[in-house]
């Protein structure tokens, strides 16, 4: 059976999810480009792109989606003793570029990313418009972890994460979730799940209910001070 993906051009059109391939799980469309207008259409319509360097766009929305709800982070007995004994600090908007930066750099795992310099530069573009951020973890003077996203009305679309210290990222998401807890956001779009994820709560929705959470969520918006550079008291 021929199987014909959605060749993007210029026109900022994507195809309905409901058209992404069953294997690869998730890949709707090839091409475009990483513009701000194609990126936040993706996004408004539960879309993301996700390649290696030197391959074309792939543009992906799978099914099942990985899906964090905020008020069923899991916290383990070890990670809780860390957070109550932690003098990390934990910043919103402070380091943008470098959090992206460094979520780029190589994994003991692999050497290969898919956060190109095309890949960082759209995504500076998102911060100074106001629908990217991150949240930072330091140590005194040192950035140790973090991670970044795009807000989609009051979703939160996470992008990726990274330690330099052991569970310096998943503070950050203790410390992403408590944010948006207090601002009564209810989910974070985590793409994809994996058993990292799934160690602090991540769960997996199927594509139709979390394009129906996504519609409700995209129509709402967090305050600005929500986004505005300060510290997190945890």
């Amino acid at each position: 059976m021929t199987i014909y993906l959605t060749q993007l051009d210029s026109t900022l059109y994507f195809p309905s999810p409901e058209e992404a391939l069953l294997e690869p799980n998730g890949l709707l469309a090839i091409g475009g480009d990483l513009s701000s207008a194609r990126l936040l259409a993706a996004y408004y319509n539960g879309i993301f792109p996700w390649y290696s360097a030197y391959q074309p766009i792939l543009w992906w929305s799978p099914d099942p989606r990985g899906v964090l709800p905020v008020a069923q982070l899991h916290i383990s007995r070890s990670l809780r003793k860390t957070l109550a004994k932690t003098s990390l600090r934990f910043t919103v908007n402070q380091a943008f570029m470098d959090v992206v930066k460094a979520c780029a750099e190589p994994r003991r795992y692999s050497d290969e990313t898919w956060i190109t310099q095309e890949f960082m530069q759209s995504y500076a573009i998102l911060h100074e418009m106001g629908q990217a951020h991150s949240i930072e973890v330091w140590d005194d003077e040192q950035l140790v972890g973090g991670l970044y996203g795009i807000t989609v009305g009051k979703l939160f679309c996470g992008e990726s994460m990274f330690h330099r210290q052991p569970d310096a990222s998943k503070l950050a998401m203790v410390a992403l979730c408590r944010h948006l807890a207090r601002y009564n956001a209810p989910l974070i779009d985590c793409q994809m799940q994996n058993s990292y994820l799934e160690t602090m709560g991540v769960q997996e929705l199927p594509r139709d209910i979390f394009l129906q959470q996504l519609a409700e969520l995209r129509e709402q918006s967090f305050p600005a001070e929500c986004w505005q550079p300060q510290v997190l008291i945890l």
